[in-house]
Protein backbone atom coordinates (compact mmCIF):
# COMPACT_ATOMS: atom_id res chain seq x y z
CA UNK A 1 0.00 0.00 0.00
CA UNK A 2 1.14 3.18 -0.75
CA UNK A 3 0.57 6.63 1.34
CA UNK A 4 1.99 10.01 1.44
CA UNK A 5 3.74 11.74 4.32
CA UNK A 6 1.81 15.52 4.74
CA UNK A 7 2.91 18.54 6.89
CA UNK A 8 1.60 18.92 10.35
CA UNK A 9 3.15 21.85 12.15
CA UNK A 10 6.44 21.47 12.37
CA UNK A 11 6.60 17.25 11.52
CA UNK A 12 5.28 15.32 8.90
CA UNK A 13 2.65 12.86 9.30
CA UNK A 14 1.78 9.73 7.62
CA UNK A 15 -1.80 7.87 7.42
CA UNK A 16 -1.73 4.36 8.17
CA UNK A 17 -4.05 2.57 5.63
CA UNK A 18 -6.88 0.51 7.13
CA UNK A 19 -5.79 -2.93 5.40
CA UNK A 20 -2.13 -2.18 7.72
CA UNK A 21 -4.47 -0.80 10.95
CA UNK A 22 -6.36 -4.46 10.37
CA UNK A 23 -3.32 -6.33 10.24
CA UNK A 24 -1.14 -4.79 12.93
CA UNK A 25 -3.97 -5.20 15.46
CA UNK A 26 -3.04 -1.31 16.66
CA UNK A 27 -6.21 0.77 17.72
CA UNK A 28 -7.13 4.36 18.12
CA UNK A 29 -4.79 5.63 20.79
CA UNK A 30 -2.13 3.16 21.15
CA UNK A 31 0.86 3.68 21.95
CA UNK A 32 3.45 3.54 18.97
CA UNK A 33 7.33 3.31 19.18
CA UNK A 34 9.14 4.79 16.11
CA UNK A 35 12.45 3.85 15.22
CA UNK A 36 14.88 3.76 11.94
CA UNK A 37 16.31 0.43 10.93
CA UNK A 38 18.24 -0.20 8.00
CA UNK A 39 16.69 3.43 6.36
CA UNK A 40 13.12 2.06 7.17
CA UNK A 41 10.74 3.51 9.24
CA UNK A 42 9.57 0.88 11.71
CA UNK A 43 6.33 1.71 13.64
CA UNK A 44 5.87 -0.52 16.82
CA UNK A 45 2.68 -1.36 18.99
CA UNK A 46 3.80 -0.40 22.16
CA UNK A 47 1.49 -3.14 24.40
CA UNK A 48 0.71 -2.39 27.85
CA UNK A 49 -0.43 -5.21 30.19
CA UNK A 50 -2.51 -8.52 28.52
CA UNK A 51 -4.96 -9.11 26.40
CA UNK A 52 -7.46 -11.40 27.28
CA UNK A 53 -8.14 -13.62 23.81
CA UNK A 54 -4.07 -13.75 23.73
CA UNK A 55 -3.67 -15.18 27.24
CA UNK A 56 -6.48 -17.84 26.20
CA UNK A 57 -5.91 -18.87 22.60
CA UNK A 58 -3.63 -21.52 23.26
CA UNK A 59 -5.57 -23.58 25.95
CA UNK A 60 -7.28 -26.59 25.03
CA UNK A 61 -8.50 -29.93 26.85
CA UNK A 62 -5.04 -31.64 26.52
CA UNK A 63 -3.22 -28.91 27.84
CA UNK A 64 -5.82 -27.41 31.19
CA UNK A 65 -4.53 -28.34 34.45
CA UNK A 66 -6.44 -29.58 36.94
CA UNK A 67 -8.08 -27.23 39.84
CA UNK A 68 -5.79 -26.67 43.15
CA UNK A 69 -6.65 -27.39 46.82
CA UNK A 70 -5.06 -24.50 49.19
CA UNK A 71 -7.12 -26.03 51.76
CA UNK A 72 -10.03 -24.37 53.75
CA UNK A 73 -10.07 -20.37 53.37
CA UNK A 74 -8.53 -18.71 56.21
CA UNK A 75 -8.96 -14.53 57.20
CA UNK A 76 -11.27 -12.28 54.88
CA UNK A 77 -11.13 -14.97 52.21
CA UNK A 78 -14.86 -15.98 53.39
CA UNK A 79 -16.46 -12.47 52.47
Amino acid sequence: MKTKAQKWGNSLAVRVPKGIVEQSGIREGDALNIEVADESIVLMPQRRGYRLENLLKDIRKDNLHDEADFGAPRGREML
